[in-house]
């Protein structure tokens, strides 16, 4: 089980649940293996399974493993509990970038904002760095906050890509600590495959 893509014989565009904000992880991969439907975020991975569960959503993408904390918790368990069909699975690597609002500098940030899987999949590299970890709901949310609020101490640990999406320059690129770090995501559906 490892194709993400179109069931064949099936041309018609869907709904994809994921967890957290435009630029998350997650909505990255939508974009990426499922280019056709629309990728619709939700705040937690329980709400982006329940609109599977109701039929607001035909499938959903969810990360369950990282090849450096091991089960993405509340995640895993979270699919296991589902009662829907695990209809697909792959592996993406996962680069962690430090942004913060233009003129921000490395010097200057006090505290970094994120999930708490990607602050753990970089605790060592923060703990050398001196910055404070600030657990939040989402990693593209955490650089959303970080636009909104202006403040040249805070910085986000996200995908590259929210840098682009919340106007935020990237002050370090690739801040986890393995160079081998993946995440495998699995697709959630309410038919087997």
């Amino acid at each position: 089980m490892t194709d993400i893509g179109r069931p064949q014989n099936d041309d018609s565009a869907g709904r994809v649940a994921y967890q957290g904000a435009p630029g998350a992880f997650s909505h990255e991969a939508c974009l990426v293996l499922r280019p056709w439907d629309d990728a619709v975020g939700f705040e937690t991975f329980a709400e982006a399974i329940d609109a599977v569960r109701s039929g607001d959503c035909d499938c959903a993408l969810i990360p369950v493993e990282n090849s450096t904390i091991g089960a993405v918790e509340p995640a895993a368990t979270l699919v296991a509990a589902s009662g829907l069909f695990q209809v697909g699975e792959v592996w993406r690597r996962i680069g962690l970038h430090l942004m913060a609002v233009p003129g921000a500098t490395l010097t200057g940030i006090r505290s970094v904002e994120s999930h708490p899987v990607a602050l753990k999949q970089c605790a060592e590299t923060l703990a050398r760095l001196g910055l404070t970890p600030v657990v939040v709901f989402d990693t593209a949310g955490a650089a959303r906050d970080v636009s909104l609020a202006n403040d040249l101490s805070r910085a986000a640990l996200a995908p590259a890509g929210a840098a682009e999406v919340y106007g935020l320059s990237i002050l370090r690129n690739d801040l986890q600590d393995s160079a081998e770090n993946r995440t495998r995501f699995v697709l959630l559906s309410r038919r087997s495959a």
